[in-house]
């Protein structure tokens, strides 16, 4: 007679319940977190200082270095008191890299590695993120060789691209200035902007012309007062020729 099939099912039940129950008690193990690798007071403390870089990196252009160098010395410390190689080398590469930005023309490659590591430190789980290791090998290898970084050779296309690009700029920094009442947005994007380019360009005399330029946008509320207007259009005189000096 034919087993029912009720009692084939039971069968099997019967035969994989040792396996079912191992099972069970492995579960927990496999999703239990891992232990961090740093004391989580420290990681907390080190990625407020990681905020607090992002926040001095984003504001140089008003603000100058000295809040950046801080920063950096702070999350030296840390990183000292990690007592993790990986960590501290990606500090004193920090703090190496923040020392050409006091160059009278900081190399491009130094920005542009400091701009990439600040804005991946500002990741999730600080020092506990998963590919933390790898990216501080990585950030600081970078960092390193970019304070070795040769000098920008010169392009005539890219300045003269630089150059069409910034006049343009300069008539909407006008129209801004301008408008009833003046467009302080614009200004301060256009501002922005026109840094950020100078400063691929390693044009820094127009860098910090544009930084004034920005730094009397921000401080001041009323831009309909006289002086400052005055000010800032003194400015834009300026940086017009600074810019059709550029494309010669």
């Amino acid at each position: 007679m034919a087993d029912k099939p009720g009692d084939s099912l039971e069968e099997t039940r019967a035969a994989l319940a040792p396996t079912l129950d191992a099972t069970a008690a492995i579960l927990p193990l496999l999703v239990r977190p891992k232990p961090p690798r740093f004391d989580p007071g420290l990681n907390e403390r080190w990625q407020a200082a990681c905020k607090r870089l992002a926040s001095t990196w984003s504001e140089r252009h008003i603000d100058g270095i000295d809040n950046i160098r801080s920063t950096i010395f702070s999350l030296l410390a840390i990183a000292l008191e990690s007592k993790d190689v990986g960590v501290l080398r990606l500090g004193e590469a920090l703090a190496s890299a923040c020392d050409r930005l006091e160059d009278e023309t900081p190399p491009l490659r130094t920005i542009a590695a400091l701009s990439a590591c600040i804005e991946c430190l500002g990741d999730y789980g600080g020092l506990e993120h998963d590919a933390f290791i790898e990216r501080a090998e990585h950030f600081a290898k970078r960092l390193e060789s970019s304070a070795a970084a040769a000098a920008y050779e010169r392009s005539a296309v890219l300045d003269r691209l630089f150059a069409a690009e910034s006049r343009e700029k300069i008539e909407r920094l006008h129209d801004a200035l301008s408008a009833l009442p003046p467009d302080a947005y614009a200004l301060k994007t256009e501002a922005e902007d026109l840094i950020q380019q100078a400063e691929h360009l390693e044009l820094w005399g127009i860098v910090e012309m544009a930084r004034q330029l920005l730094r009397l946008v921000t401080q001041n509320n009323d831009l309909d007062n006289e002086p400052i207007r005055n000010s800032i259009i003194g400015l834009l005189k300026t940086l017009e020729v600074a810019i059709n000096a550029v494309d010669v």
